[in-house]
This record gives structure tokens, C-alpha cells and sequence, in this order.
């Protein structure tokens, strides 16, 4: 079974408005909610990619009961730890540019981080858990590394998409793969990053740390994976961009899936890179018909680990 661990979800309420103005009056013209939060993302577009997942985390109060109502519905299972204040509802406001509104979430206690844990002390050799997202500040910044002990007790495959102090304690647990973009990459390393040859040598970086794999997402210019013996530049397909939100998370999906599937590593990484983009080019995560025709697109070639020095 597939894993996903949401700290934090929200429910995502969009509200397009024609010409906001601060200070007065304004009416939507549409809006849409959506059940938000990364790892529920990737759970959204596992479902999508006919991978089935249950999703893990802390809900509470109507906004928890949206989210679990919401998944359900679409044939995702969850197992959510409940938590005592109501799960948060983020604001995305759309007038030409976007403008998001994000709340702190609810207070989780150490029991429910507890109950948390001992979900995952269940898992086995056969199951992947997919940790993604920021921490909220009730949480200490370990918890990563917590799970990724856990998953290193249990023989579990971990995935993790975070920033920086999030990615670096898991490391030596050596990770199925992690997925910094550029500019994290750039944040790890303390480093200006121009090149591929660049982004390359980081990422071979990581691998020697301890990540079996890392896949450095480089926005619409694609992605450059690195594992100990392969590396690969894959381009995106070109589109209009509609939607910058959830297609990391899609990305994540789509290589998961891929793998799941017993993809070959360069097949799966089309079928992940098509599902970022998928996202990017529509106004909510991927869907599925879309994802198979950007997958065509995506064009992928071999790097030479053998060129880059450390």
C-alpha cells in the first residue's frame, strides 16, 4: 500500500473576482473548494493514475470532515488522526494575478503525533509512505526524521518533497527518492545553480548522502534525475501554464506510480513529469486523459554521471 502524510491540509477556497479592490466591496464571479494539502495531492493524482493510496495526517472539525468527505468520494481511503480544532481553510484569490491567504492550521498534541506514528509502525517492506509539505509550528522540525526511522524499522520506502531542513535530516535513511526544485537545490548547497552540469553535480551530491534517487524539478524547463548509476535530463511538454499549485505534488504521483506500475526509470519519469505538467496546464490536479497525452510529449535523454566531479 501507498502512504500519503498531509501535516497540515487545508481546504483550498478559490474565488475569482474581476478587477479586485482592496478597501471596498467585491463579488465572485465563480468560485471552487477543493480538499488541499501535498500529500492529499499526490493521493488525488495516485487515484488519477489508478494507484490506489490512503491518506494519513490530522484533521478536525467540518473543514476535516470536507477533506475526508471529499476523498472518499473520489474513491481515495483515509485513516486521518482527528485533532480538536478545525483543520484550516486557505484562501486563493484569482483577479489577473493570484493572491493566496493561508491559515495556521489546528494545534496537534504529542498523543496525536503518537497515533500518527503507530500507523506507520505497521507498514512493511511492501508498502511506500510519501511524506510532503511543511511542518505547522506546533510540530517540532523532527518529525521527518521520526517517520524516516520508523520506515528505516519497518523496511517501508520513504518519498519525501520538502525544503531544505526538512530534506537533509532524512537523508541518511536513505530515501526512495526526495524531489527538491532548483532553487531549494540552491539553498542546500548555498549556490547559485546555472547549468544541468550543475544541477547534476548537487544532486549527485545528495545521492552520496544517502538518497537512493533525486528528482530536481526545473519548473516548464522539466527535471534532472540522478540515481548511484543513471542520470536523466527530461523536458517537459510546452503548454499554458493555468495552475502553478499541486504540480510538484503531481510529479511526485506520477514517478510513484510509474514505479508501482514496474515502469522502467526513464518510462516512469515521462509518466511523472506528464502529470506535473498536466497540472500545470488546467485549473485543478491532472486529469487523466490529459496526462497520457502529455506523456507522448515528454522527451528524455541519458546524462554521464562519469563527466560530473564532486
Amino acid at each position: 500500500m501507498i502512504y500519503t502524510v498531509t501535516f497540515n491540509p487545508s481546504i483550498d477556497y478559490v474565488m475569482f473576482v474581476d478587477n479586485f479592490e482592496t478597501g471596498g466591496l467585491n463579488r465572485t464571479t465563480d468560485t471552487a473548494k477543493f480538499a488541499g494539502g501535498k500529500g492529499i495531492n499526490v493521493s488525488r493524482v495516485l487515484q488519477t493514475l489508478d494507484t490506489p493510496s490512503t491518506a494519513l495526517g490530522f484533521v478536525g472539525g467540518f473543514p476535516g470532515q470536507f477533506i475526508e468527505d471529499t476523498l472518499k468520494t473520489a474513491g481515495i481511503q483515509t485513516a486521518f488522526t482527528h485533532v480538536n480544532e478545525d483543520t484550516r481553510i486557505n484562501i486563493k484569490l484569482k483577479s489577473g494575478d493570484e493572491t493566496e491567504i493561508n491559515a495556521a492550521g489546528p494545534h496537534i498534541t504529542d498523543a496525536q503525533v503518537e497515533a500518527l506514528f503507530e500507523q506507520l509502525r505497521k507498514t512493511t517492506a511492501d508498502d511506500v509512505i510519501i511524506v510532503a509539505g511543511s511542518v505547522p509550528n506546533c510540530l517540532t522540525g523532527s518529525i521527518y526524521s521520526d517517520i524516516a526511522k520508523i520506515t528505516q524499522q519497518t523496511g517501508a520506502q520513504l518519498v519525501v518533497d520538502a525544503e531544505k531542513s526538512l530534506i537533509e535530516g532524512i537523508l541518511p535513511y536513505r530515501p526512495r527518492f526526495i524531489k527538491p526544485n532548483q532553487h531549494e537545490l540552491e539553498q542546500m548547497f548555498n549556490v547559485a545553480i546555472k547549468t544541468d552540469q550543475e544541477v547534476l553535480k548537487y544532486a549527485r551530491q545528495l545521492v552520496t548522502k544517502g538518497a537512493q534517487a533525486v528528482i530536481v524539478s526545473l519548473g516548464g524547463a522539466g527535471a534532472i534525475y540522478v540515481d548511484e548509476k543513471e542520470a536523466y535530463r527530461i523536458q517537459a511538454p510546452q503548454g499554458q501554464v493555468i495552475n502553478t499549485v499541486g504540480s510538484g505534488d503531481s510529479t511526485v504521483a506520477g514517478m510513484v506510480a510509474g514505479l508501482t506500475q514496474k515502469l522502467t526509470v526513464p518510462e516512469a519519469l515521462k509518466l511523472a513529469i506528464a502529470s506535473g505538467s498536466a497540472t500545470a496546464f488546467n485549473h485543478d490536479l491532472a486529469e487523466y486523459d490529459k496526462i497520457q497525452e502529455l506523456r507522448a510529449r515528454v522527451t528524455i535523454q541519458p546524462l554521464y554521471l562519469s563527466l560530473i566531479h564532486i
